[in-house]
């Protein structure tokens, strides 16, 4: 049975990874914003016979991290999903008013809690722990389009952030990716997305069971296919 850690876990890719673990049989430790907004989870957890366990962390509440990490009961990590996102604000900046309070609370989310969030979990890590974090196709130099400005900085700069812990933890055996979901139909993602949450998920979970230390700082895709930088 391994220890799974997931934040953004009500809802989208981050529920289906619990659920998929839950399945398995391993243990889930569900990171969620607000706990009183994740019915879907906590029912989960309530039918899991003790497999899934939902914690409050606040991605946007940097400073509040290392103490929401404090009070999870868990004793170690083999899986580490950083996966609480936002889209942030729209792409009309070029031509109106800048929200930079939006923006800040994107990069908190986005780049400074995947940071903090693995920070703190690293005295659980050992050998063969893996962290998986949620970057975007739109951070790759080989994406063709333009908007997404604050959503684009912070999946760049989470690319090259894994790139730098990867190095400095490649001794210690815990390796760190950063991963392309897919674009899947979730509330984020809308509708008319390419792939589901259940393909999506599948995908992502293949590829962590057979991550080594060989890929870490690697950019991959949902399906387990390296992604152009």
């Amino acid at each position: 049975m391994a220890n799974i850690v997931i934040t953004g876990a009500g809802r989208g890719i981050g529920l289906g990874l619990a659920q998929t673990y839950a399945e398995r049989g391993d243990r889930v430790y569900a990171l969620v914003r607000d706990t009183a907004k994740s019915a879907d989870l906590t029912a989960l957890a309530e039918g899991s016979n003790g497999k899934v366990s939902v914690h409050k962390l606040d991605a946007a509440d940097v400073a509040s991290i290392p103490a929401a990490i404090e009070a999870i009961d868990c004793d170690s990590v083999d899986v580490l999903y950083n996966v609480a996102g936002n889209t942030g604000p729209d792409s009309g900046e070029l031509e109106n008013p800048i929200d930079w309070d939006a923006w800040d609370e994107s990069i908190d989310v986005m780049l400074k809690a995947p940071f903090a969030i693995t920070k703190g979990f690293l005295p659980k890590m050992g050998k063969g722990s893996r962290v998986v974090n949620f970057s975007s196709q739109l951070a790759a130099s080989t994406w063709p389009f333009g908007g997404y400005y604050v959503y684009v900085a912070a999946k760049t700069g989470l690319l090259g952030l894994t790139r730098a812990m990867a190095i400095d933890l490649k001794d210690r055996g815990i390796t760190l990716i950063s991963l392309h979901p897919g674009w899947v139909q979730t509330d984020m993602g809308g509708p008319n997305a390419e792939i589901t949450t259940d393909e999506s998920v599948a995908g992502i979970t293949a590829l962590a069971d057979r991550l080594t230390v060989e890929d870490s700082g690697g950019f991959f895709k949902w399906n387990g296919e390296p992604h152009p930088l």
